[in-house]
């Protein structure tokens, strides 16, 4: 019986790719930060601030602010951006949806 829970839990965690979701934004767009990005469920979250971590806007390609993206394993997924009005047009259902068809997808 611990032979079986043992190899269920090993291919359960082989089977969960790991999910992040960060938010860039800038400190002068604080006030279009998204305020809803930590209700999100299922991925580990990040907050990254591009006028303080450039080298991270320049690996993500970030040009315009908010953005979400989504990882799996740490290659992008998906990717939700503000508009022309540095605010973010996605709503939580939205990216909580793409979250939700990423785990789906890994079963």
């Amino acid at each position: 019986m611990k032979k079986l829970l043992l190899l269920f839990l090993l291919i359960s965690g082989m089977a969960c790719s790991q999910i992040q979701i960060i938010h860039f934004n800038a400190g002068w767009n604080s006030a279009n930060d998204v305020p809803w990005f930590e209700e999100l469920e299922d991925g580990k979250l990040k907050w990254i601030d591009i006028a303080t971590d450039a080298k991270s806007q320049k690996e993500y390609k970030i040009s315009v602010v908010p953005t979400i993206l989504i990882l799996v394993d740490g290659e992008e997924e998906e990717r939700y951006q503000a508009d022309i009005s540095f605010s973010m047009q996605a709503t939580k259902e939205e990216i909580q949806e793409a979250i939700n068809e990423i785990l789906m997808d890994q079963f």
